[in-house]
C-alpha cells in the first residue's frame, strides 16, 4: 500500500473473517449487542474503544475462542460459529496467529522454544521448526536471543518473541489484542513496523485491538466498538505519528 493512500474497505463476498450481528454476554452483563465487522484479505483493521465497550471479545469471536450467543462468524466463507471445539483449535494452530499484550510466553521455554512450540503442536519435524524458529528470531533481529527465557528479556525482546512465534506458521490472520499495552512508545513503534511490515510481505490480515491512536494510525481501516456495536468506520492509511 503506497503511503497515506488508504486501501477500500472491502466489499460484501470478500471478508476473509466477519462477524454478522453478533451477541455475547458474560453472565447478565452483555459484552456484544449486535456486532458487525468484515475484514479483507490482507487488510489491517484497527478495533478501537474505551475499556468495556466489547472490542476484545469481537476479537476472541472473530477467532473462535468465544462461540456468540446470537448471529454468526464466517472465515473464508465457513461458519466459524459452528464449527466443533476440535475444529475451532485447528484453525488457531494452524491459521491463526496470535499476540498479546505481555506476549504470554511460556515462561520455562527459552525463545527458541517459544516459537517452535505451535510447528511441534502441529507435528512438524523437531529440526525443521526449529530451524523456522531460527529464521523469524532473526528476522526480528533476535538471533542471538534463542537460548533466552522470557525473564532474561526485555519487554519490546519478549513482544518481538510473541510475534515471531504468531508469524512461524504462515498465519492467514493475525489477532493482535493491544500488542504495545505494555511497552514505551519507541519500541512499541518498533513492533507495529514489524507486526506491519512482516504482515504485508505476507499477505497476512490483521484484527488489531488497540485503544491507542497512534498504534491504529498503522492499520487501513479503523473501526470503533461502543457498548458493544461497531460504528465509525474510517480510512487511515499508513500515517505514523508516534
Amino acid at each position: 500500500m503506497t503511503a497515506g493512500v488508504p486501501s477500500p474497505a472491502p466489499v460484501p463476498g470478500d471478508g476473509v473473517v466477519e462477524a454478522r450481528q453478533v451477541v455475547r454476554s458474560f453472565g447478565t452483563t452483555p459484552a456484544l449487542r449486535g456486532a458487525d465487522l468484515r475484514v479483507g484479505k490482507g487488510e489491517i483493521v484497527a478495533v478501537m474503544g474505551p475499556s468495556g465497550s466489547g472490542k476484545s471479545t469481537l476479537l476472541h469471536c472473530l477467532a473462535g475462542i468465544f462461540k456468540p450467543d446470537r448471529g454468526e462468524v464466517w472465515f473464508e466463507g465457513r461458519r466459524l460459529d459452528q464449527m466443533s471445539e476440535d475444529a475451532r483449535s485447528r484453525l488457531r494452530r494452524t491459521a491463526f496467529g496470535f499476540v498479546f499484550q505481555f506476549g504470554q510466553l511460556v515462561p520455562e521455554l527459552t525463545s527458541a522454544d517459544n516459537v517452535a512450540l505451535p510447528l511441534l503442536l502441529n507435528k512438524v519435524g523437531r529440526k525443521k521448526a526449529y530451524k523456522e524458529a531460527g529464521v523469524w528470531l532473526a528476522r526480528l533481529g533476535l538471533g542471538d536471543k534463542g537460548g533466552r527465557r522470557s525473564g532474561e528479556l526485555s519487554g519490546g525482546e519478549a513482544q518481538r518473541v510473541a510475534l515471531a512465534r504468531a508469524l512461524v506458521i504462515g498465519p492467514r490472520v493475525i489477532f493482535a489484542d493491544e500488542p504495545t499495552g505494555s511497552l514505551d512508545s519507541f519500541t512499541g513503534e518498533a513492533v507495529m513496523d514489524l507486526l506491519v511490515d512482516n504482515a504485508r510481505a505476507e499477505g497476512t490480515t490483521v484484527v488489531l485491538v488497540t485503544h491507542d491512536a497512534r498504534v491504529a494510525a498503522f492499520a487501513d481501516r479503523e473501526v470503533m466498538v461502543r457498548d458493544g456495536v461497531v460504528t465509525d468506520y474510517q480510512q487511515v492509511g499508513a500515517s505514523r505519528s508516534w
